[in-house]
């Protein structure tokens, strides 16, 4: 049976399939959140990485001292000078993450069917019969059966740096686990998941509202990783904690699905947050490995429905110590665009993987032949359906913009906005063109000083699925009478055809507001 989600034609032209890609301005619709690390820190490599297609920059606070994050931040901001690839900021917490010590970094070696203690008194020395972790409340957790895993990474029960514990006893604030698998447990420091349990540490730690008071604060982070979300609740307080740092205000949360509570509690926490990231790599602990894919599709869909962005984390590990992708691998990634994510974030591949830029480059190139068969028609009708009627002002003027876009086959949507939503709403309707955003500043007062505000809400539209943002000119307002939007279109227009993405003849639709209207428009290009 041919899937709804694909749009090929019967029979497939295989000879077609070697055809070669040919070249666009935007390589891909689908986002790439790189994370920046040991192996992805140089102004080189970072400027590699910008025009390979990464639009959004993720900084682990789970490893690694601020001075080091803060050295990288100010080699993006040196590769974005130089490449003029905007690209966006991404705070990831540690949240109430376990982890074991291995003060002396010497390789612990653990030998399946034999048992090994997990006890709080972090002053004992590692070993391959004690493991010293920083959580004393784990025996009152646990019971008799449960099962742990510890690893530098994340297990995935193929590599031999992470180990499966099953839990034996429980002995005052001890724990006995009986060891499933042999390994070798290298480095200073590894996490440790139990599967299935809840673990009573804040979401939002002490240690991570330092970071953000200070690190996060000082470098303005346009988005706000929250790991191992649980609930409603663990948006608000983290959105009340940023309401009360300045700008922080305007960042933006994204709810990081990781556990079994997280997906009991999808819904709640859809509402609040401003984005959902799916990772996979903890799900697939706490869940059964045949349930993963069932709960990523059911939750990027609601995601697309609501207009809210899904990133899908865990795509291609293999390319961490390789060149290539596995074929698995690679049909993952091309399914989670069919699935309708709207980026795609590489963890250790950019980290500490060998080919940071080779990654972003086949991941970026993957997910534009999916987008080239992916049932946008079918996704426009299924989300107009799940509006309803009476639509909104701003939902109708959206999807009547992706409409007549469709209908006339424009070449771009370009979109005037000021707060961002309306460009987020038109890519909520997944156009096949790009959306290019013209975000127009707007002038703010505390009462101290005068500031334009617009650098946020174009750096947000980064992780939005087919959103291109531009920044406009400040002394432009946002919603005037049409003359200075007209000029501001004229830049945008010269700026689509020197780029290549508009040519002549082509047809533009244009969606902005006019006084008090919102209007949609559409725009034959002469010679």
């Amino acid at each position: 049976m041919q899937s709804t989600h694909l749009l090929i034609e019967e029979p497939v032209r295989m000879a077609s399939i070697l055809e070669p890609s040919k070249p666009s301005f935007f390589p891909a619709m689908t986002k790439i959140v790189g994370t920046l690390g040991p192996k992805s820190r140089s102004v080189e490599i970072i400027s590699r990485c910008l025009e390979a297609g990464m639009s959004v920059a993720r900084f682990d606070f789970s490893w690694g001292e601020t001075e080091f994050h803060q050295e990288t931040l100010n080699n993006l901001k040196v590769a974005i000078k130089s490449t003029k690839k905007l690209c966006a900021v991404m705070l990831d917490t540690v949240g109430p993450e376990l982890q074991v010590f291995n003060k002396t970094e010497h390789p612990i070696s653990l030998k399946a069917d034999s048992l090994v203690v997990l006890t709080p008194d972090q002053n004992k020395e590692a070993t391959s019969n004690l493991l010293p972790i920083n959580f004393g409340g784990l025996s009152k957790a646990v019971k008799t059966g449960d099962a742990i895993f510890i690893g530098q990474y994340l297990f995935t029960g193929s590599e031999t740096t992470s180990v499966w514990l099953e839990v034996t006893e429980v002995s005052g604030d001890d724990v006995v686990c009986l060891i499933k698998n042999s390994a070798t447990l290298s480095g200073q420091l590894y996490t440790l998941h139990v599967s299935q349990i809840r673990i009573d540490l804040p979401t939002l730690t002490d240690k991570d509202k330092e970071v953000i008071s200070t690190w996060g604060v000082k470098n303005n982070i346009d988005f706000l990783s929250l790991s191992y979300t649980r609930h409603a609740e663990d948006i608000r307080h983290a959105r009340n904690y940023l309401s009360k740092l300045g700008d922080l205000n305007q960042t933006q949360i994204f709810a990081k699905i990781e556990n079994v509570e997280g997906l009991t509690h999808f819904d709640e926490i859809l509402q609040e947050a401003d984005g959902i990231i799916l990772s996979r790599g903890n799900l697939g602990i706490d869940l059964p490995p045949e349930k993963v894919f069932l709960f990523q599709k059911a939750a990027v869909y609601k995601c697309n429905m609501v207009g809210k962005p899904a990133v899908v984390t865990r795509v291609v590990d293999s390319m961490t110590d390789n060149l290539r992708p596995t074929r698995a691998e690679a049909t993952d990634v091309a399914n989670a665009v069919l699935d309708g994510s709207d980026a795609i974030l590489l963890g250790a591949e950019t980290l500490r993987g060998l080919y940071p830029v080779e990654t972003i480059s086949i991941v970026g190139k993957i997910c534009a032949e999916a987008e080239k068969v992916s049932n946008q028609d079918l996704h426009f009708k299924k989300a107009v359906k799940y509006v309803g009627e009476p639509m909104t002002h701003l939902e109708s003027i959206a999807s009547s913009a992706v409409r007549a876009a469709i209908t006339v086959k424009a070449s771009v949507i370009i979109c005037f906005t000021s707060s961002g939503r309306a460009a987020r709403l038109i890519a909520k309707y997944r156009p096949t063109m790009p959306v290019i955003s013209i975000v127009v500043p707007r002038l703010k007062t505390n009462q101290l000083r005068w500031t334009f505000t617009g650098a946020f809400e174009a750096r947000q539209c980064l992780i939005v699925r087919g959103l291109f943002p531009t920044l406009a000119d400040p002394r432009h307002p946002a919603e005037s009478t049409g003359g200075t939007n007209e000029s501001i279109l004229k830049v945008a227009l010269d700026h689509g055809k020197a780029t290549g993405v508009i040519k002549p003849h082509d047809h533009i639709v244009v969606c902005q507001r006019v006084g008090n209207a919102s209007v949609v428009k559409i725009i034959q290009l002469e010679d």
